[in-house]
C-alpha cells in the first residue's frame, strides 16, 4: 500500500495553553494501564536530532520516499551510503533518562504497553519489553525479493567491505540514520544485494510515502482499546500513523496527555500538553512515584 506523504501541517485554530504541571502524569501512571506512545523528540537527548523541532532535519533535507527507493537505482545508492555513514553512529546511539524512566514505568506495572514511532531501538536498549515498533527498526534489512530479514551489522560488514574506502564527513544526522552528503561524496559508492536472492536490500522501516501494515495497525488499536490512558511523549503527531491512535484514544473517552516542547497535531484531542524538557520531565515523574531509575551502564547491559 501507499500514500501520499505528510511531511507537515499547519494549525487551523488556536492551541490549548500548553503548561509544566506533571501532576496529570503523575496521576495517570499512579492508576496504572497507561498506553505509552513515543516519537523522535525522546531520542534528542540520545543525540538523535527529530525531524520537526527547532533545527529538526526536515529544515534542511527531504527524506527518502518509498517510490524513489524502489523505482531508482541512482536513489538507493545515494540512500545505502548515507545510511551506511550515518550507521556507524546511529548504532553508537545510547538511552537516555527518558528512556530509562518509560522502562522503569514498565517494570513497575504501570503500563499497558509501549509504542515507538522511532527505529532506533532505544526503548529496548532502556529495558522496556514488548515495544511494537509502529515504524519498524533499523537493526534489521529486508529483501523486497525474496523477504528474508537479515541483522543490520551483516549488511554493514558486506558494506565495508564492498567500500574500503568510503569515510566522507557528513555535515548531520537525521532521525532515521540517514547522513547528510552531498552527491560527489557519494561517489560510486557500491550497493550490495540479497546475498539469497540478489533482490534489492530495504531497511526494515516504514518510508515517508510507504503504509504501516494492517496487522501492525491493529495491534495498536488493540492495545489503545486496553488503555485507560494514552501518553504521547516527543511526537509532532503530524503523521497520521500516530495521530490515529490519539484520535482513537479521545473519541474512546481516554485522557490523552502530551509532553512535547511544540505544539502538535494532537493538542485539541488531549487533557494537557506539557513543555518540558522529555529527560528531566520523566526523571521528576519517577521521583513523584517512588521509582528508581536504571544507570546508562544497566540500562544498556538489560
Amino acid at each position: 500500500m501507499r500514500m501520499r506523504p505528510t511531511l507537515s501541517w499547519t494549525p487551523t485554530e488556536d492551541p490549548p495553553p500548553s503548561t509544566t504541571d506533571l501532576q496529570p502524569v503523575v496521576d495517570a501512571l499512579a492508576a496504572g494501564r497507561v498506553l505509552v506512545l513515543s516519537g523522535a523528540g525522546i531520542s534528542t537527548e540520545s543525540g538523535i536530532p527529530d525531524y520537526r523541532g527547532e533545527g529538526g532535519s526536515l529544515s534542511r533535507h527531504t527524506p527518502m520516499l518509498y517510490q524513489d527507493f524502489t523505482s531508482s537505482a541512482h536513489a538507493r545508492r545515494r540512500y545505502w551510503a548515507r545510511s551506511h555513514l550515518g550507521w556507524r553512529a546511529f548504532g553508537r546511539a545510547r538511552p537516555n533518562a527518558g528512556h530509562r524512566a518509560v522502562a522503569a514505568f514498565g517494570r513497575q506495572g504501570l503500563l499497558s504497553g509501549v509504542i515507538t514511532q522511532n527505529v532506533d531501538g532505544l526503548h529496548q536498549a532502556a529495558g522496556s519489553e514488548g515495544v511494537v515498533e509502529l515504524h519498524g527498526g533499523l537493526d534489521r534489512v529486508v529483501c523486497l525479493g525474496c523477504g528474508v530479514l537479515v541483522a543490520r551489522k551483516e549488511l554493514a560488514r558486506r558494506l565495508e567491505e564492498a567500500n574500503p574506502a568510503f569515510a566522507p564527513v557528513a555535515a548531520g544526522m537525521n532521525p532515521d540514520g540517514d547522513a547528510d552528503l552531498t552527491d560527489d561524496q557519494v561517489g560510486d559508492f557500491q550497493v550490495v544485494p540479497c546475498a539469497l536472492c540478489g533482490g534489492i536490500l530495504k531497511p526494515d522501516v516504514v518510508f515517508f510515502g510507504e503504509a504501516v501494515s494492517s496487522h501492525r495497525v491493529e495491534l495498536c488499536r488493540d492495545l489503545v482499546h486496553a488503555a485507560d490512558s494514552l501518553l504521547v511523549l516527543g511526537s509532532s503527531l503530524t503523521v497520521m500513523s500516530g495521530l490515529r491512535f490519539v484520535r482513537q484514544a479521545a473519541k474512546a473517552g481516554k485522557p490523552v496527555l502530551i509532553i512535547n516542547r511544540d505544539m502538535t497535531r494532537g493538542d485539541r484531542h488531549a487533557v494537557t500538553r506539557i513543555d518540558l524538557p522529555l529527560g528531566a520531565a520523566l526523571t521528576t515523574v519517577a521521583d513523584r512515584l517512588g521509582l528508581p531509575i536504571d544507570d546508562e551502564e544497566e540500562a544498556v547491559g538489560a
